[in-house]
């Protein structure tokens, strides 16, 4: 709600059952009710937990089985506290009582309950649990009731009110090669990182120390809703993913649309809901995941859809290409199921999947046993939401794994001492096959959500191949990446999670009250469990030979919670109650966000910037000397890289969001970055009242010298 999530409130996977409506109990909220919550959700609550009510990430999914496992026993009235109560961790944009019950009203008629004639209030006896105490078949919804299959397009200003869009073939498109993603033309943007080594390095120098002062807005685009997309750049046109399944192609130059594809599921509906962080393009095909779980190839000439394959999880992360191979992680990994979290590789032409790799160690796995006696359906997340990176010279691609899931160990029935492997991992895959070359789990048994799912920046010191990453517990590595070895270490922020961090082995030893927690016991934690770093992505530069790193000084508690046994229950297993338990980190003045530079060779710190306001986008380096980022309060600075001054700075209409690039088109260059609502970041900016946050204002911004 304001792009946030229902935290702590257990709300489910997303599942219906097709009997619903005929065994729902008495209610007590009238049509009309759900018909306003469903404009507040639509508004405040759709970016995060999704138009079919799915969630994603920390943003829980809000019906179906395990939305009745844990509140099915509760009242409505409960219900509505709840979300008034925590809906949303920003005070300046929490929900009034009203949109509170209308809210509930409108996802109790979503899970199946019939209105009435009374409105529903925070005095309200009525039971969430359906009839005679049934529980929801699994099964995909779009419930009839007030959620119909086509929602409103939140990209049109007008409702449904069909408007023209331009359909203009690209001129003269030169398909992308393996060779051009390996070393792209220096305009272009073609992957993620730009580069597949995840460097987020721009050869560029027109724009540099000596002239970014001068930097003006070229153009500008309205968007909807809130995003964290990559541009793609390709011979001076520009591709992006916006919620709902849509891709734009714009004339990079001038903002102009070229062509507008929307995703439509097989019935030929709409299907709401996030954009993906990326975009992959091959050839002439553009890659996307849907999200309704499918992956589609578009024409990157036309924006006309050439294939479609459905998988049984999606991603909030789109696919990278590695030896002409589509691959692709898993996302939503919290809840028991009967099938694990996975990679997987997909042919580009088809679509056909060539090869899985489970995150989570199956019957036969060598390293099954980390598991302890938990049977396979109870082994949960192993999320890989974050792209991975891809070295040609030895044809591996890297990817990192989240955590265990529940969050905490003694929810998911194991202790820390239990690695739960491959999750907390770099994973080296062989990209035609799948097959793991090597693994390196960086936090065995992680236990406070501080996961090392992040992005792998693939570099060479003195000749040698290294791989490095840094995790939400502010912890930088260095890996061989031929072999996994563990090369080195640092500790950028104050951690006191780890009451050993040994740099000559790479081990971590939990604090003694973490390794026996229980449940119901708070645990304190620094950083919180949004870190340290997040997706807010590193850059590289070569030139220097630095890594810029975004960092975030926020503490917080976490709370373990006992978590249903049955299919579709587990999730999180954590109530950390945001407003309440994340509080500034000690020894940092309120300055909660932070820009590092850090010798890869060295891993010593070169220059730390420090700011009110943490960073919420990615960084990004050029050969003109710069580094951008961009954060909460608005900002989008220009940072000289050898000193971390800030050279220039710009205010957006709301937090710099995604993932900023910089490319050239018809001789130019120019920096793109996105103002977006904040998702689950919004929960650390509430402890820094004095940042505002507005209600709307996501746009994307482009900028060029005079």
């Amino acid at each position: 709600m304001g792009g946030w999530v229902m935290a702590g409130m257990g709300l489910a996977l997303a599942f219906a059952s097709t009997t619903l409506a005929q065994s729902a109990a008495p209610t007590t909220f009238t049509s009309e009710q759900a018909t306003r919550g469903r404009a507040v959700y639509e508004q405040r609550c759709v970016t995060c937990h999704g138009g079919r009510f799915e969630g994603g990430g920390e943003a829980a999914p809000l019906v179906g089985t395990p939305f009745m496992l844990k509140w099915g026993h509760r009242t409505a009235g409960e219900f509505v506290v709840v979300i008034g109560q925590t809906m949303p961790p920003a005070a300046s944009e929490k929900l009034r009582a009203a949109e509170a019950e209308a809210v509930a009203a409108y996802i109790l008629q979503v899970n199946g309950h019939a209105a009435g004639t009374r409105e529903l209030h925070a005095d309200s006896q009525q039971p969430v649990r359906l009839a005679q105490g049934a529980v929801p078949a699994v099964a995909p919804v779009l419930a009839a009731a007030g959620a119909p299959a086509r929602n409103r397009d939140f990209d049109r200003p007008f409702g449904n009110l069909d408007l023209p869009y331009p359909q203009r073939e690209v001129a003269n498109f030169r398909p992308v090669t393996e060779a051009m993603l390996d070393d792209p033309p220096p305009g272009d943007w073609l992957s993620w990182r730009r580069t597949r080594d995840g460097q987020a390095f721009s050869p560029l120098q027109q724009i540099n120390r000596k002239n970014v002062g001068r930097l003006r807005l070229a153009w500008s685009l309205g968007v909807s809703a809130m995003q964290q997309p990559t541009p793609l750049v390709h011979d001076g046109v520009m591709y992006f993913t916006a919620p709902n399944g849509i891709i734009l192609a714009l004339d990079a130059a001038t903002g102009d649309l070229l062509w507008r594809y929307q995703y439509l599921d097989q019935k030929g509906e709409t299907v709401p809901g996030k954009a993906p962080r990326n975009l992959a393009i091959l050839g002439d095909k553009l890659f996307l995941e849907a999200t309704d779980n499918a992956m589609v190839a578009v024409s990157a000439r036309t924006g006309q859809q050439v294939w479609r394959t459905d998988k049984p999880f999606g991603n909030s992360s789109g696919p990278m290409i590695a030896d002409s191979v589509l691959i692709a992680g898993t996302n939503v990994c919290q809840f028991y199921k009967e099938v694990a979290c996975y990679v997987a590789g997909y042919e580009p032409e088809t679509g056909r999947e060539l090869w899985r790799t489970y995150t989570i160690a199956q019957p036969g796995d060598p390293n099954e046993s980390t598991w302890g006696k938990l049977p396979p359906n109870r082994r949960a997340g192993g999320d890989t939401w974050i792209p991975g990176s891809y070295d040609p010279r030895l044809n591996t691609f890297y990817i990192g794994v989240a955590q265990a899931k529940p969050w905490v160990a003694v929810s998911r029935g194991l202790t820390p001492r239990d690695a739960a492997l491959y999750t907390g991992s770099t994973l080296a895959l062989e990209p035609r096959t799948g097959r793991i070359k090597w693994w390196f789990q960086h936090v065995p048994g992680e236990s406070l959500d501080l996961d090392d799912a992040f992005e792998r920046v693939l570099v060479d010191v003195d000749g040698r191949p290294l791989v490095l990453t840094a995790g939400k517990d502010g912890i930088l590595w260095k890996l061989d990446r031929r072999t996994g070895a563990y090369v080195d270490l640092t500790e950028t922020i104050h951690q006191d999670v780890f009451a050993n961090v040994d740099r000559a082995t790479g081990r971590l030893t939990y604090r003694a009250d973490i390794l026996e927690a229980r449940i119901g016991q708070p645990l304190q934690q620094c950083p919180g469990l949004f870190g340290g770093h997040n997706w807010p992505a590193s850059a590289y530069s070569p030139a220097t030979g630095a890594l810029f790193l975004p960092l975030m000084q926020i503490c917080g508690t976490m709370t373990p919670d006992k978590v249903d046994d049955r299919i579709g229950g587990g999730g999180n297993g954590a109530v950390p109650d945001y407003r309440r338990y994340l509080r500034e980190m000690p020894g940092t003045n309120g300055q909660a966000g932070r820009l590092d530079a850090y010798d890869v060779r060295t891993f010593k710190l070169r220059w730390s910037h420090t700011q009110r306001a943490p960073f919420t986008a990615a960084a990004v380096a050029t050969a003109g000397g710069l580094v951008f980022a961009g954060d909460a309060d608005r900002y989008f600075k220009a940072f000289d890289a050898d000193t971390g001054k800030v050279l220039w700075q710009t205010r957006l209409s709301a937090a710099a969001h995604g993932f900023p690039v910089t490319y050239s088109a018809g001789g130019k260059q120019y920096v793109a970055v996105f103002a977006s609502q904040l998702g689950p970041l919004i929960a650390p900016v509430a402890v820094l009242p004095d940042i505002y946050l507005p209600p709307g204002g996501n746009a994307l911004y482009v900028f060029e010298l005079p």
